[in-house]
């Protein structure tokens, strides 16, 4: 594990997010907005960041589908500042292929990623949003939570899993003046859409190709950019914009939900 900053430094004054799968599309872009917000921002991811990461801030290089990975993690955070304001639940991992050529073990590599890890995080962070005095929690789940499609079955479930999950953290929480929410993302221009598209729903040509056709199923008639569903996380971090929302599932996704499928 490695940081970019000396743990000796506390930021109990300014904010204070923690993002996991920082090294990626939405991830990265997360990063710099929340930096450029004036928040310190830690950073993890099992992948390096390169270079580029808030020179103030911690980058930790683990695993959260390792549960000691993420008791490592909370201890670094906690060395960096003592309090939390915000956790962004971004990372995850996905399988593309048919439901029964899916491994028990690539079921089971989903859920424990894309939930289980979350559900350890948040337990994690707690004391740290109570040193702070409230908090917010977004869950980034997915549009497959509500509407999908084949051959990503695993996904599905576990974004689906996210969001029910969001629902119950927001009751449990609101006592402690923690706020939680979760951001559906549609198609985003990130390496993992890039890697989902050979399930060959938007076609078999080149991948200029299947991006554009994917495009065509928007409303708005083209992909999403990391960087705005980056703001749209800010948004519900931000407690000065969404101070009364909590529980709530906002769909990001150029409108592709709101269309019928039989048009």
């Amino acid at each position: 594990m490695t940081n970019t900053t000396d743990s000796s430094s506390k930021h109990a004054v300014n904010k204070t997010v923690l993002i996991t799968g920082a090294a990626g599309g939405i991830g990265r872009a997360t990063v710099n907005l929340f930096a450029e917000k004036g928040w310190n921002v830690i950073g993890v991811d099992r992948s390096t960041f390169g270079d580029g990461f808030p020179e103030n801030g911690l980058f930790i290089e683990a695993d959260i589908s390792e549960p000691q990975d993420l008791e490592d993690i909370f201890s670094q955070a906690q060395g960096y500042s003592l309090r939390l304001n915000a956790l962004v639940n971004n990372a995850a991992v996905q399988i593309a292929k048919p439901l029964l050529q899916t491994s028990v073990e690539e079921w089971d590599a989903v859920m424990v990623s894309n939930l289980r890890a979350v559900f350890l995080s948040v337990k994690l962070a707690f004391p740290l949003f109570k040193a702070a005095g409230n908090g917010a929690i977004v869950n980034v789940s997915s549009v497959h939570a509500v509407a999908t499609s084949a051959n990503i079955a695993s996904y599905a479930a576990s974004k689906g899993g996210l969001l029910a999950l969001t629902r119950a953290m927001a009751i449990e929480f609101a006592p402690d003046d923690i706020r939680v929410n979760a951001i559906l993302p549609g198609a985003v221009d990130t390496p993992m859409l890039h890697a989902g598209l050979s399930r060959g729903h938007v076609g078999a040509g080149s991948l200029p190709e299947r991006l554009e056709n994917l495009a065509d199923k928007t409303v708005i008639g083209r992909v999403g950019k990391p960087d705005e569903i980056a703001h749209a996380i800010y948004f519900l971090a931000d407690e000065t914009q969404s101070s009364f929302m909590t529980g709530q599932a906002l769909i990001v996704d150029g409108g592709a939900t709101a269309r019928l499928s039989t048009e």
